[in-house]
């Protein structure tokens, strides 16, 4: 086989392959064996007859149909393989010259990853930042564990911060008035002061009384769980229906032994600090991981093709649209909220896109170079340790299946080269 590659734009070659007959006498044999179990020949069991008397019984055009199919994938992941090349999509595939299981010559167009050019990221240092909870951090936990703990008086005042208030609350978008998914509860119990709330919005229910409404504009912040309300301004009408007096237990042995196995206040303090600390120790790991994956992204060249984008950028609305739909809207309602139509919405997926792509093919291509390996031992452990933690036989069942099974070993090869590149950038 031979093979000629011609460079049609950075992510595109037109590859040109060319069998020899000795490949295409063996794609032959291996067509007619597999079509044996078709043809019953006197004097053989089904399937037994040698390739040669096979042939004068099949439907010569099922042949060469067969046959074609087959040499045309074969020789073409063949010569992938021998240029190296990471294909990102079905390829289009020109028969140049075929003569029957003498001679085949094809082109195809194909798109391709182009190489990933590392910087030396042995010299790109992201320290990981220091963790510290203070004595201030886990009064705050303990106040809200009393307040949970709290005996509660209906009152007729006006609410201040320490209450809880019964609401029900509905947020539309302050031009159109429409509805806002997901900005909606009835009977809801808030406690003011416990900032579980959207910035802003128990500051404005300070000074209600029972059966008092009230509408106020609140911006979500930037950061927020949601994406499609980062940065937006919602119009909330809230309506008090109680309010609340909370007398909080003191906080003292006797009140720890409340929450859990602990016989000392001081022994629940030290299980909270504890426990923010693996939180924040999360946290800071994470970031690491995100900048020193950003620091090297920035020193980072490839060619990634834009179908291999397009792909990504799909992936990423069908999750959006998944969440959507169990928040009870449309993709277009969606769209109309946002004021963009379609195209301008891939449009802004487009950078989130190629992000994810180039730190992918990153932590690929690091992984290779570091020799960096999963063996079955170490899938096999996680699949235990997931099954501790989902003793659903039916979700136990999916732990076992091979495509979860490589899924597993997908995360764990991440996960081990970015531990190699914290160290090295320690």
């Amino acid at each position: 086989m031979t093979v000629e590659s011609t460079q049609i734009s950075p992510t595109r070659l037109k590859i040109r392959v060319s069998a020899n007959k000795d490949e295409l006498d063996s794609i032959k044999t291996r067509v007619l064996l597999s079509l044996a179990s078709d043809v019953k020949i006197a004097g053989f069991r089904e399937g037994k007859a040698p390739a040669n008397l096979v042939e004068k019984y099949v439907d010569p055009n099922l042949l060469s149909n067969q046959f074609l199919n087959e040499a045309v994938n074969e020789l073409y992941y063949k010569a992938i393989r021998q240029e190296k090349l990471r294909v990102v999509a079905q390829p289009e595939v020109n028969i140049t010259k075929f003569v029957p299981f003498e001679t085949l010559e094809f082109t195809s167009d194909t798109d391709y990853v182009g190489p990933v050019k590392l910087p030396d990221y042995s010299k790109i240092k992201v320290t990981k930042d220091r963790v510290s909870v203070t004595a201030k951090d886990v009064t705050i936990v303990l106040n809200n564990l009393a307040s949970r703990q709290a005996a509660k008086k209906s009152v007729t005042r006006a609410s201040k911060m320490g209450d809880e208030v019964n609401i029900d609350f509905k947020g539309v978008d302050p031009k159109t008035k429409k509805a806002i998914p997901g900005a909606e509860g009835a009977k809801f119990d808030l406690i003011l002061g416990s900032n579980s709330f959207i910035p802003g919005f128990e500051d404005e229910l300070v000074g209600l009384k029972s059966g008092q409404d009230k509408t106020f504009t609140i911006t979500f912040p930037s950061d927020y769980g949601a994406k499609e309300l980062q940065s937006k301004k919602v119009e909330f009408s809230v309506k008090v229906n109680e309010v609340k007096e909370l007398s909080t237990p003191k906080q003292d042995d006797a009140f720890a032994k409340t929450i859990g196995p602990f016989k000392t206040l001081s022994e629940l303090k030290s299980d909270i600090k504890k426990q923010l600390t693996l939180e924040k120790e999360k946290e800071s790991s994470v970031k690491q991981e995100n900048d020193l994956l950003n620091a090297i992204a920035e020193k980072t060249t490839v060619a990634i093709p834009d179908s291999l984008i397009e792909q990504e950028i799909d992936r990423l609305e069908e999750e959006e649209k998944r969440n959507l739909t169990y928040r009870g809207q449309t993709w277009q309602e969606h769209l109309n909220e946002e004021g963009i139509d379609a195209k301008t919405h891939r449009d802004r997926q487009r950078p989130v896109a190629e992000s994810r792509i180039k730190s992918g093919l990153i932590l690929g291509e690091i992984s290779e170079k570091e020799n960096i390996e999963v063996s079955d031992s170490e899938v096999n452990a996680r699949v235990s340790e997931l099954k501790k933690q989902y003793t659903d036989p039916t979700m136990q069942a999916e732990l076992d299946k091979p495509e979860n099974r490589r899924d597993l070993h997908s995360r764990l090869m991440i996960e081990k080269t970015l531990d190699r590149l914290k160290k090295i950038s320690s």
